[in-house]
């Protein structure tokens, strides 16, 4: 058995044994409770990525309240065995990688776009998201092929290209960082956007993620994110910030939370593989 088997297997902290920013190597197995946390701040990134662009959208549309809690329960359901077929690699379907499929940013628009056209057009909702649906069903068919191309494009496409792209990519996401730092798309709709207790927030919990990712402790560096999260919360409800629901609690609610219990734990399969 070879040394880097072992090394693999006793699972050590990289930063123990040489000076390295990384808690444990690709191949490295950490123990359950670090697992668990890193498990759980990834659900959290995953869930609040996949359930925005439909937010945005049947918002944008003026869909009713069953409609949306419909489509997020099927963004949430679609993200998790996509997933799980990409992780798992069932023959020449999936990358073998830990890599989450969920819902993309670049359809937002489009999709608003077309779904006004049919809704000023006299299309109901059921006729508005059957074609909005049939056409992505439709257009994912080319992604398909290109797939299975792509690796011609190796000289086109140099190591260079591709850098460039994910920078620009990186570099669009400091709109929505900060967007969420001034307090969200509610602040801008309700003119309390920058306000300082939405600042306070956004800077207490940037805050501790930096100071919890500088500690030696490989527990708290791992999760970080959750426990930023978790004061975060404690902090939005000590400074009167979580909204107020006095709606009773309906069948079709209830009928949500299952479903979307279904899809977070699909999800949750996903971050603790």
């Amino acid at each position: 058995m070879s040394v880097s088997t072992l090394e693999s297997e006793n699972a050590q902290p990289v930063a123990q044994t040489q000076n390295s920013e990384l808690i444990y190597r690709l191949e490295d197995r950490p123990p359950l409770p670090q697992t668990l946390f890193a498990a759980c701040q990834h659900l959290l990134a995953m869930f609040v990525a996949v359930i925005t662009p439909a937010l945005l959208i049947c918002q944008a549309l003026g869909l009713p309240a069953q409609d949306t809690q419909h489509i997020i329960s099927m963004s949430l359901f679609a993200s998790g065995v996509a997933s799980i077929i990409q992780i798992k690699a069932w023959g020449p379907v999936g990358s073998g990688l830990l890599s989450i499929q969920g819902t993309s940013f670049n359809f937002v628009a489009p999709l608003i776009m077309g779904g006004t056209a049919l809704k000023t057009g006299g299309a109901d909702v059921p006729t508005m998201m059957a074609a909005l649906f049939g056409t992505l069903m439709l257009a994912s068919c080319t992604e398909m092929v290109i797939s299975r191309v792509l690796h011609l494009a190796r000289r086109i496409i140099t190591p260079l290209v591709s850098g460039v792209v994910v920078m620009i990519i990186g570099l669009s996401l400091i709109q929505v960082g900060l967007t969420s730092i001034g307090g969200g798309y509610a602040a801008m709709s309700d003119n309390t956007f920058g306000a300082p207790k939405n600042l306070l927030l956004a800077g207490v919990v940037l805050a501790l993620i930096i100071l919890l990712n500088r500690q030696r402790n490989p527990y708290l560096r791992v999760a970080s994110l959750v426990i930023a999260m978790a004061a975060g919360y404690a902090l939005a409800w000590f400074m009167g910030m979580l909204p107020e629901s006095n709606e009773p609690m309906t069948q079709e609610l209830i009928m949500y939370q299952r479903r979307s219990i279904t899809a977070l734990a699909l999800n949750g399969v996903c971050c603790c593989r």
